[in-house]
């Protein structure tokens, strides 16, 4: 397992943008990162994974506006949202793990907070 932290959290008005990173803290080049978010009285849900090779996947609801990539030198992965909803609105985890295209996390940061205002 790997320790993550994301930072980038924060309030914006809807059709806004945000971008949020996870850092890492071993080497992550070989693992499947992947963004979850949890909204108020909802179960977590997926968002959007990058595979050792950079391959993606997003999550059909996200129709486009959200990007995923990884630096593998810094060991930080982001997640660009742009057009932000109200909906949107979540706590958003990042996660390491194996496997794709369906990944398998083991690894969980403590999440960080977006709100977007209508």
């Amino acid at each position: 397992q790997v320790q993550l932290v994301e930072s980038g959290g924060g309030l914006v008005q809807a059709g806004g943008s945000l971008r949020l990173s996870c850092a890492a803290s071993g080497r992550t080049s070989t693992l499947t990162m992947g963004w979850f978010r949890q909204a108020p009285g909802k179960e977590r849900e997926f968002v959007t994974a990058i595979s050792t090779y950079g391959r993606t996947n997003y999550a059909d609801y996200l129709k486009g506006r959200f990007t995923i990539s990884r630096d593998y030198a810094k060991n930080t992965v982001y997640l660009q949202m742009n057009n932000l909803k109200p909906e949107d609105t979540a706590v958003y985890y990042c996660s390491a793990g194996y496997g794709w295209p369906e990944g398998k996390y083991d690894s969980w940061g403590q999440g960080t907070q977006v709100t977007v205002s209508s």
